[in-house]
């Protein structure tokens, strides 16, 4: 159940892998655009991406886009080449390395782990606070903590929406309910794993290890996103549902339906 302390309105809109609009009261956030068609492939020399499913939305479809929280711009699933027309004049929040090879987009702004800035997106302020993620070796990922005046307050906490970016779990993210409480957590997920010349190395959550930090967050909602489409994706839908009825967090999870706006809170 979510905090009766909320004073907003969420509402998500899954479009593919870890892109969706996240509407607070009135306010479009977008999250790691990703638009390509099924079939699509990229070769990243460790690896080639195939998508299978067409995104639910294409550009023409999206309405006034106010930001974008784009946790790591070096992975065509989470930016595609079609994405990053929508990063043109607008304000765009990644990493500290994303922001200098997206030069000379003015509005786009690189933050370190634990760095806040101010926000300000469709007359609205928000704070904005990354925090760390274990992905790829040598590469840069950030996740996201949205914060406002409007959200109001739990046990003397900030409530919060969070948005983890592609990570594993890892114990440092415990860090976030000392500080903040998370009423929306967007989780992405998928066991998402590439083929190392040292072996296999999973580079997102499964979801075991999703309703772990779920739990340890102390989050009301649990929202699953990027788990689909892929060929470096070793968990589907179904294996995740098992895996949070086993973890005992099933009744937490709102699942998305793609290209459907969703009332989270």
């Amino acid at each position: 159940m979510v905090t009766s302390t909320f004073m907003s309105s969420v509402n998500i809109t899954h479009i593919s892998t870890a892109a969706a609009i996240i509407e607070i009261d009135g306010v479009n956030l977008l999250t790691d655009p990703f638009f390509s068609g099924a079939g699509t492939e990229w070769d990243l020399g460790v690896i080639v991406l195939k998508n299978s499913v067409t995104p639910a939305l294409a550009l023409h479809d999206l309405p006034p886009i106010d930001a974008v929280l784009l946790s790591h711009e070096d992975h065509p699933d989470n930016l595609d080449e079609v994405g990053r027309r929508l990063l043109d004049g607008r304000r765009v929040l990644t990493t500290v390395d994303g922001a200098k090879k997206l030069q000379p987009r003015p509005g786009v702004h690189g933050l370190k782990p634990w760095e806040t800035v101010e926000l300000k997106a469709g007359g609205k302020q928000f704070k904005v606070t990354a925090t760390p993620c274990e992905h790829l070796p040598g590469g840069e990922c950030i996740e996201f903590i949205l914060e406002a005046e409007e959200f109001g307050t739990t046990d003397g906490l900030p409530n919060v929406i969070y948005f983890s970016g592609d990570t594993i779990y890892i114990d440092e993210l415990v860090q976030i309910r000392d500080k903040y409480h998370v009423v929306v957590a967007i989780l992405n997920l998928g066991a998402a794993t590439v083929e190392l010349p040292n072996g296999p190395l999973q580079v997102t959550m499964d979801g075991q290890q999703g309703a772990r930090l779920f739990r340890e967050l102390k989050a009301d909602v649990l929202v699953p996103m990027h788990y689909e489409s892929w060929n470096h994706f070793k968990q589907g839908g179904e294996e995740l549902a098992k895996a949070f009825k086993e973890e005992g967090v099933d009744d937490k999870v709102s699942w998305l339906t793609p290209g459907i706006s969703k009332r989270i809170v």
